[in-house]
């Protein structure tokens, strides 16, 4: 679908209009919207416009990072939106000009769509193509905060672990979250760069009137930048921490049973010795050769069950079992 909108010399704001009249006379600027475009319309952008096509290439092509282009009559920018549901990075591409702002986007982008609604009630759209370009930026810039401040709420609720969870089931969560913030990161950082590249470029005299709105945008990418480098420790503080509770937790789980196991060994091993029936076993034959037996097993278990007290042993085990609590 192609959907255009002029604004004329008495600053009227006219939508859907034939795009053949975008270039008539009465016309101050005009904007034309490539909204998931069929194949058809997409060739407009060489037979109508007459872009260059390298630059058209980039709007058939997915391309990996946003970017900035100089032709002689128009400014290229390929721009990233973020996907809502997926965090995975859509295309924004914009032609800029003196006249006239042409966007392409094989998506739905919900910024192109909220910019375009404003623009017949909004008198600051009056200053022309690149104030529709900073408005479609920094609506894009806008979106991303919502996906980092969930994440922010789900990262709280690990530290807190107010519903008693899993150690496993927060660690896995922990590395979703630590998969899509790169996810967000590969977006940001590349637009952060983009707009340090705008703020910065002589090119176009128009863009120095507007440095302090890019500038504003540029500032809130740093910001963006630093919320998912700062998410980023806060994942890997919980997956350490997790990590060694769960470590200490098998050590504890290790020493019981080595606690166990000590205790046991000699009384098995007594067993062991008066469970084999020999005749010539004299202990066989005493009338008080079980009660003698269990007595010593009985003294051994308390000499050892001191002995570990004495070394510490329980203290730890009570201690630890109290951390976990």
């Amino acid at each position: 679908m192609i959907r255009t909108c002029v604004i004329t010399k008495e600053f009227e704001v006219i939508y859907d209009v034939p795009l053949s009249f975008v270039n008539s006379p009465d016309v101050s600027w005009y904007w034309v919207d490539f909204h998931e475009p069929t194949e058809n319309e997409a060739k407009l952008l060489a037979d109508f416009f007459h872009f260059h096509p390298l630059a058209i290439e980039d709007c058939l092509e997915y391309v990996q990072r946003p970017k900035l282009d100089f032709y002689d009559r128009y400014l290229f920018v390929v721009l990233h939106a973020i996907d809502g549901n997926s965090l995975e990075a859509e295309e924004v591409d914009l032609f800029v000009g003196q006249n006239f702002v042409v966007s392409f986007h094989k998506q739905s982008i919900h910024a192109v769509n909220e910019v375009w609604t404003r623009i017949k009630n909004d008198e600051d759209f009056q200053q022309g193509p690149f104030h529709v370009m900073y408005r479609i930026i920094d609506k894009l810039v806008d979106d991303y905060f919502p996906p980092i401040y969930h994440i922010e709420d789900v990262l709280n609720e690990l530290e807190e672990n107010t519903n008693d969870e899993e150690v496993q089931d927060i660690i896995e969560k922990v590395f979703d979250i630590r998969s899509d913030l790169s996810k967000l990161r590969r977006t940001i950082v590349p637009m952060r760069d983009l707009l340090y590249r705008i703020i910065h470029s002589d090119r176009f005299q128009r863009m120095k009137e507007r440095q302090l709105y890019f500038h504003d945008i540029y500032d809130h990418l740093l910001k963006l930048a630093e919320m998912i480098e700062t998410n980023r420790e806060i994942t890997s503080d919980i997956r350490d921490s997790y990590l060694s509770l769960t470590s200490n937790q098998m050590n504890t789980i290790m020493m019981t049973l080595t606690v166990i196991t000590t205790i046991f060994m000699p009384l098995t091993f007594i067993a062991g010795i008066y469970g084999m029936n020999f005749d010539n076993m004299p202990e066989l034959h005493w009338k008080y050769g079980y009660f003698m037996v269990l007595g010593v097993m009985a003294v051994i278990t308390i000499l050892m069950f001191f002995w570990f007290k004495r070394n510490g042993w329980f203290r730890f085990l009570k201690n630890n079992y109290k951390d976990k609590e």
